[in-house]
Parts: C-alpha cells; sequence; structure tokens
C-alpha cells in the first residue's frame, strides 16, 4: 500500500509564498518509481482541477495549468519518494485544498484526476487579500 501525505499548507497573505511537501510511504509503485505525481486542488464550492505535474523522466517538461504557469513549479525527489510544489505570488483565487497524487504507471494523459492511483488527505492553503 502506497500513503501520501501532503505538509506545508497553511494562511498567507496575497502575494506571498508557500511550499507545500508530499511525501509517499509504503511500496505499491510498479516501478521503482511513480511514473508521474501532480497536485491537483479544490476550491470552495469548485471541482477538482489540475494544478502541476511531473514525470518520472528529468527530460519531461513538467505540466501547468494556465491559472498557475509562471508562479508555481512543482519537482520531485525521487530518493525522498517526495513531491514539493512551490507557490509564489499567491492570490486569493488559489485558495483551494491542495490535494497530491501519484500515478503507478504509463498513461496517456497526466491532468485527468481518475487516472492517479494514490491520493494524499490534502492540504489547506488560503490566500487572503
Amino acid at each position: 500500500q502506497v500513503q501520501l501525505t501532503e505538509s506545508g499548507g497553511g494562511l498567507v497573505q496575497a502575494g506571498g509564498s508557500l511550499r507545500l511537501s508530499c511525501a509517499a510511504s509504503g511500496r505499491t509503485f510498479s516501478s521503482t518509481y511513480p511514473y508521474a505525481m501532480a497536485w491537483f486542488r479544490q476550491g470552495p464550492g469548485k471541482g477538482r482541477e489540475i494544478v502541476a505535474s511531473i514525470r518520472d523522466s528529468s527530460v519531461a517538461k513538467p505540466y501547468y495549468a494556465d491559472s498557475v504557469q509562471g508562479r508555481f513549479t512543482i519537482s520531485r525527489d525521487n530518493a525522498k519518494n517526495s513531491v514539493y510544489l512551490q507557490m509564489n505570488s499567491l492570490k486569493p483565487s488559489d485558495t483551494a485544498n491542495y490535494y497530491c497524487a501519484a500515478m503507478d504507471s504509463f498513461r496517456f494523459t497526466l491532468i485527468q484526476a481518475r487516472l492517479y492511483d494514490h491520493w494524499g488527505q490534502g492540504t489547506q492553503v488560503t490566500v487572503s487579500s
């Protein structure tokens, strides 16, 4: 079994920064490392949406939602089974519960929540104006 645990959420003023961390425990991955890891978020009254995703390969460019492009940076440390999300220039619209997700093996797309195999419990990010 695999468990993902997020941390780093909190309350921050608009324009501020936060760094989210996600640590994976257990061993259910079909490969040495997850094929992909991602951050999703769900704001109040909204559905779950992709924030960013990153492949196991260093040559593959990370994916970012248009709403966070240029402000957020996703990274991973395979040796630590961890993925991170550096969030800069935060806006009130970024307020949401942020979820870490892992995809065990190859899929043709990486931005659909239903394709991910493991999920964290979420960490709340609140951005005040």
